[in-house]
């Protein structure tokens, strides 16, 4: 019999994990899966389960709560040498990843995707020797992701990563940033985006050439520029068109290098990461999830 391991966050999606456990373990099972249940406790449970997963070869891998939780499950299944089928059921405050791949916000739809069957190969980022799945940022906004307070993140959503931004701009100083790719650039920067999908803090406007399976790590510098014109590239995020202003370097690679001479902390999917220098690359097509079809595809 198939086997198949389901990773659950219950302090996620204010904490209704455990609730939607049940249904997801009964969708699963139908599908032909004898399924493992393994509740996360804490910081890196959710990898550690997905890498015994993988270890012990089991044919699929669902994930139920927020990017944090996707993140480490696909950091425990990325570049093993048996990848299981994967799934995921956001929980989170934004659910970026999901929101890439059309998957249904509401849980229970999530998980009666489960049912189609339906398999999409899917790029995953690899930062030194980590993984990501969204973004990959560096400057004041990325460091107010990861001081943005839970309880904010959770009545505001979205708009909780711009309201701490704007506390930052304030006090921030440019930075000066080297990045090697096939198209270098030098200068200084307020911030540097790598975006692996369309989905960005809840908004999927800031990259939207961005697919889920083109290879492309797709880069957007904000050169150094004062506060007033850096609110005015706000529209030109929610219009899909900021990559068209003169204040942003916008590049599609497939590997960079991005190196500082000031101490700069990487933000990994809304979470504290390595500190510069930092080697990005595209794992194209890494992993086989499980999607929605199309409005195309049902035709």
């Amino acid at each position: 019999m198939k086997q198949a391991m389901l990773i659950v966050n219950p302090s996620s999606g204010k904490e209704k994990g455990q609730e939607y456990s049940d249904h997801a373990l009964e969708t699963i099972n139908e599908m032909g899966y004898e399924t493992e249940v393994r509740m996360t406790e804490g910081e890196g449970d959710a990898m550690d389960f997905a890498r015994e997963a993988c270890e012990r070869k089991f044919d699929f891998v669902a994930a139920m709560g927020g990017d944090g939780t996707i993140n480490e499950a696909i950091n425990g299944i990325a570049e093993q040498e048996h990848r299981p089928l994967f799934g995921l059921i956001p929980l989170g405050t934004v659910n970026d990843f999901a929101r890439a791949l059309n998957i249904p916000m509401d849980p229970e739809d999530a998980i009666d995707i489960f049912k189609q069957n339906h398999v999409q190969k899917t790029d995953v980022g690899k930062i030194n020797d980590r993984y990501f799945i969204n973004i990959v940022a560096v400057g004041a906004l990325a460091e107010a992701s990861f001081s943005t307070p839970v309880e904010q993140k959770s009545k505001l959503g979205p708009l909780a990563y711009i309201i701490e931004g704007m506390k930052k701009m304030k006090e921030k100083q440019p930075f000066e940033l080297k990045v090697h790719s096939d198209h270098d650039w030098e200068g200084d920067a307020l911030l540097m985006l790598v975006a692996l999908t369309n989905s960005v803090g809840g908004m999927e406007t800031i990259a939207p050439e961005a697919k889920v399976n083109d290879g492309k790590l797709h880069v957007f510098i904000i050169k150094d520029i004062a506060l007033p014109h850096f609110l005015m590239l706000l529209p030109k995020i929610l219009s899909g068109e900021l990559a068209e202003s003169e204040h942003v370097h916008y590049m599609k690679v497939t590997k960079l290098t991005a190196s500082s001479t000031y101490e700069m902390i990487a933000n990994i999917d809304g979470d504290e990461g390595d500190k510069l220098p930092i080697t990005i690359e595209n794992l194209k097509q890494h992993l086989d999830i499980l999607v929605p079809f199309t409005d195309e595809e049902e035709c």
